[in-house]
């Protein structure tokens, strides 16, 4: 059985670490004493809900102090910002993490990650109807967590019988008035948000969805506000190992919790999460096998934020134009010619990653570079994995210079439902942004068709054979006798006029209406749309010519009405009209060889 070789790492680095003795289990809230020392795991969440783990990964234990992020993300949407740094800071503070200091003269708390700002933090998240702080809490944990989370309730009656000098820093809050309201319920609720029981791979996935923007991997739902995913991460980074931080951020290099149940949970923003395990503390109170499992991670992995490698890719992945790429809508011969000729002032840029301000900016510098040639430029997301508000505002406003512009340019958006609300919260407008590629080419295709040739270049809705494009060459006389001869069939929006599969024995000549051709998937379902064909044209030719399977589903878009050749009337021609056969044939060439020219130049376009 093959083994992934990041999975064989985490073994040989499991196995490098398990024979540790150093540290101790704590035993100052007596419950977490009965952990066993050898429980020890590893396990890494990417941001698309992989999972490579080793070990006690599925141990539960308590979380600890390693909720203390995730409370304050949660204050942080409940307050806002300003409100929050009115009450606890963000500086590290040198001490312990269970130090009874505040700040001189304001009183607050040197940051949410010590046990002062831990309970400070809980008494700024909100009741809600019929919530209380810890059902709160205990629903935001799991759903950065991707599972339902409980409550260890020996570990809480353990933690709420000895936590005195909790209650001593409860109380000095109260006097700086940095909490509102009797410490009680608040040291309550912070001794039940210590006690939730997590595993090693929940907090992997807890770190993947603080890499994911907020996104939870599993779920692929929001659990935290993209707006505080920067704070929490950056409290983690200068404060979230406690007096070791700055040695942690020197050798690991990635924004991280620890708890005194042995976890500790790592984020590498954008890319993944890592969750270690093992209950064997240091003097400062982070776990031992933990920290020299993460530092030989970082150093072997190069996951350290400030290695070069770990530099985003560029979000321009590549960009081609109408040239050399159409929409899937066949065009009647005379705007196929205008589009290919013109094609240029229709650019697409395929963006990849995230959208932020670094990623963005080269982005920004090619639609200016482009603009002077373009006439609708088309940004296909759909291989962005997020993007911030400011990559969208100066998006955004670029497409209001390029509209305001002489001649205008249009920017359109595809692919986007990630973030559609955030554009449009940014003032894109919704008839710019398009569920798909070809939506937004057609419709631009449509448009510059229109600037270039007026109303005259779409096709007439019903045309007579002599109008096909697969019958131009045909004599009168020929066109006649097929008239007499092809008989009609009418199809209704949505039939299926071909399935995938099925004997092909007939060529469709289309004379109202227009259809689709779509893929059929591996499962059965109907996939992609392949082609559009619209009146005057054909379908069905390649699988006639060769006897082949049908390789597509053909939909009818709307109701629409065919002349039909078969193989027996086809087979006639040589005997009745052998002029006309050698008439079709060539025509069928020239169709094929023309498809494989567009098909051939899409490529080209593609390996750019």
């Amino acid at each position: 059985m093959l083994v992934s070789p990041i999975s064989a790492f985490l073994n040989r680095l499991h196995e490098r670490h398990k024979s540790v003795t150093d540290g101790h289990v704590a035993d100052y809230i007596p419950e977490l004493s009965k952990a066993s020392p050898d429980w020890f795991g590893i396990c890494i969440a990417t941001r698309d809900g992989h999972v490579y783990e080793v070990g006690d990964t599925r141990e539960p234990f308590t979380i600890q102090s390693i909720s203390k992020a995730f409370a304050y993300g949660l204050a942080l949407e409940d307050r806002g910002e300003e409100h929050v740094l009115s009450r606890i800071s963000v500086e590290p503070s040198g001490e312990a993490f269970n130090a009874i200091s505040l700040k001189p003269g304001s009183g607050a708390p040197f940051n949410p990650m010590i046990n002062a700002g831990a309970i400070a933090t809980c008494g700024q998240v909100k009741r809600t109807a019929g919530e209380s702080r810890i059902q709160r809490i205990l629903r935001y944990l799991s759903s950065c967590a991707g599972r339902t989370l409980d409550i260890d309730e020996a570990v809480y009656r353990s933690e709420s019988e000895t936590g005195h000098r909790n209650r001593a820093i409860g109380w000095m809050l109260r006097n700086f008035n940095i909490i509102d309201e009797d410490p009680h319920d608040i040291l309550e609720t912070y001794f039940q948000q210590c006690s939730i029981r997590v595993t090693c791979r929940d907090l992997a996935f807890m770190g993947a969805t603080l890499a994911n923007q907020g996104i939870n991997p599993l779920t692929r739902e929001p659990a935290i506000h993209r707006d505080y995913v920067d704070n929490i991460l950056s409290v983690m980074a200068t404060c979230g190992m406690y007096d070791y931080s700055g040695e942690w951020i020197y050798r690991v290099g990635l924004p991280a919790k620890s708890g005194v149940g042995g976890g500790i949970i790592a984020v590498l923003p954008g890319q993944l999460g890592i969750g270690v395990f093992s209950p064997p503390l240091d003097a400062q109170g982070n776990p031992v096998r933990g920290i020299r499992t993460c530092v030989d991670l970082a150093r072997e992995f190069n996951l350290h934020l400030f290695n070069p490698s770990a530099a985003p890719p560029p979000a321009l992945r590549r960009d081609y134009d109408v040239s050399f790429v159409t929409s899937k809508r066949r065009r009647p011969l005379p705007a196929a010619r205008t589009l290919r000729n013109y094609g240029a002032r229709i650019r697409v840029l395929e963006l990849q990653g995230e959208l932020n301000f670094s990623t963005v900016e080269p982005v920004l510098r090619e639609l200016v570079r482009q603009a002077p040639y373009a006439r609708h430029v088309i940004l296909d997301c759909r291989r962005v994995t997020g993007a911030d508000r400011i990559s969208l505002q100066l998006l955004n406003t670029f497409a209001t210079q390029l509209a305001a512009a002489n001649p205008p340019v249009r920017l359109v958006y595809c692919n986007a439902a990630l973030f559609q609300r955030e554009l449009i919260a940014v003032g894109a407008a919704e008839n710019s942004i398009f569920a798909d590629t070809d939506a937004a080419l057609e419709s631009s295709e449509d448009l510059l068709l229109a600037e270039l040739c007026g109303p005259a270049w779409r096709p007439p809705e019903t045309v007579g054979l002599a109008q096909c494009q697969l019958l131009r060459d045909c004599t009168p006389d020929d066109v006649e006798w097929l008239e007499q001869r092809l008989p009609a069939r009418r199809f209704e929006a949505g039939q299926s006029i071909v399935l995938a599969g099925e004997k092909a024995s007939e060529i469709f000549f289309i004379g109202s209406g227009a259809v689709e051709v779509r893929l059929r998937l591996s499962d059965g379902q109907v996939g992609s749309r392949v082609d559009v064909f619209a009146a005057g044209m054909s379908f069905g030719e390649m699988a006639f010519l060769d006897n082949s399977p049908r390789s597509a589903d053909v939909i009818a878009l709307e109701a629409c009405e065919c002349r039909i050749i078969d193989h027996a009337l086809f087979a006639a021609l040589e005997k009745d009209r052998p002029q006309l056969k050698i008439t079709l044939l060539t025509a069928l060439a020239r169709l094929v060889s023309a498809n494989l020219r567009h098909t051939n130049r899409e490529l080209a376009a593609m390996r750019t």
